[in-house]
């Protein structure tokens, strides 16, 4: 990196770069990627495959057959797209479809639900599922997919790099669904801007390299535990609430770091209780799916270590850019004008989830 020779350019680059992570393009969601949610139920040779296709993948459908919502007039397109990009065979034998039909989803949502019947040859023995609808969607596109065979649970993500998988019918393997949920996690902290915002916030007036660790720490216990709750339904919050007091914690956070002298010494604390909150958020993801508790533990692990790692990666990135910020005469201003940025961004998100949604 060049040195800056001029406080002001240091300080122009720190809030551009606040900037530029702050604020989302259209292709962001809470969530981190475009998700549809997919069911696979086994009955014999019979497969039911149930595809539910939300708002944001209604508004970014790539292929030209596809039109934008309304849901009425976007379902036979829908679902003509997605019998071609969704297949099922056994033993290199393709299931052909027997029925398929798509309608929009019940209760005003705006949503697409298609719903495609595959007829194998008996007996059905292994189960390939190919998925390739991030050829017809968009390149950060995901099928969140909860295969149900004799009672057990296979919960599988389907993406640009995970494209097929096999199911054993006599077998549960849900125990593949670890690696296949550890990407999710990253990619979902690493494009969750609200997430990093709050971290921000708690690192750019954290002290000494001991306690931004401490703060970071107490982030990432507190989180787990609320992940696990809630992702095992044991524990639940209404999203709403969850997604306001998220806004709520970057805007407090940053707030102390606009009006206090010191470095926070109970920053930690703060970490950990927002912490809490940010564990329910990012239990969302892994809620749509509705999974029983068997399959769910181990994409719950994969997940969470994927958080984790996106975290780690977060925090490699800021913290010497801190580090390097605090040996300088103008760690003051760039602090503020950060804070400030980040302040009026979570004041911004604060009215829109808690008044506007």
């Amino acid at each position: 990196m060049p040195k800056l020779r001029r406080p002001g350019s240091s300080l122009a680059v720190v809030l551009w770069l606040v900037a530029a992570a702050v604020i989302p393009s259209s292709a962001w969601a809470h969530a981190g990627s475009k998700l549809g949610f997919a069911t696979v139920a086994v009955d014999g040779p019979t497969v039911r495959y149930t595809l539910t296709l939300p708002t944001n993948v209604l508004l970014t459908a790539a292929t030209g057959e596809v039109p934008v919502p309304p849901p009425e007039s976007a379902a036979q397109p829908l679902l003509d797209a997605v019998r071609g990009k969704v297949g099922m065979s056994d033993g290199g034998v393709a299931c052909p479809v027997a029925a398929a039909t798509a309608a929009p989803a019940s209760g005003g949502r705006n949503e697409v639900v298609i719903t495609i019947e595959y007829r194998c040859v008996p007996p059905l023995r292994a189960l390939v599922i190919r998925d390739d609808l991030v050829d017809a969607f968009s390149a950060d596109y995901h099928t969140m997919s909860n295969i149900a065979i004799d009672g057990a649970s296979h919960p599988f993500m389907f993406g640009a790099d995970a494209r097929e998988t096999s199911v054993t019918v006599q077998k549960d393997l849900a125990s593949g669904s670890f690696t296949s949920f550890f990407p999710l996690g990253i990619e979902h902290i690493l494009t969750g801007y609200d997430h990093l915002l709050f971290l921000l916030a708690l690192v750019l007036r954290g002290g000494r390299l001991k306690s931004l660790l401490a703060i970071v720490t107490a982030f990432t216990i507190a989180h787990s535990i609320t992940l696990a709750l809630a992702a095992l339904n044991i524990v639940l919050l209404p999203d709403r609430l969850v997604e306001a007091t998220i806004a709520l914690s970057i805007a407090y956070v940053a707030a102390e770091n606009l009006l206090l002298k010191r470095p926070v010494s109970h920053r930690w604390a703060v970490s950990f209780l927002f912490g809490l909150m940010h564990g329910f958020g990012f239990s969302s993801v892994l809620r749509e799916l509705g999974l029983p508790h068997d399959g769910l533990v181990w994409s719950l692990l994969g997940f969470n270590l994927g958080v984790e790692a996106g975290q780690a990666v977060a925090v490699a990135i800021i913290l010497p850019l801190l580090l390097w910020l605090r040996r300088t005469p103008w760690e003051a201003r760039a602090v503020r004008g950060a804070s400030v940025v980040v302040l009026v961004v979570g004041l911004g998100l604060l009215v829109q989830r808690a008044l506007l949604a």
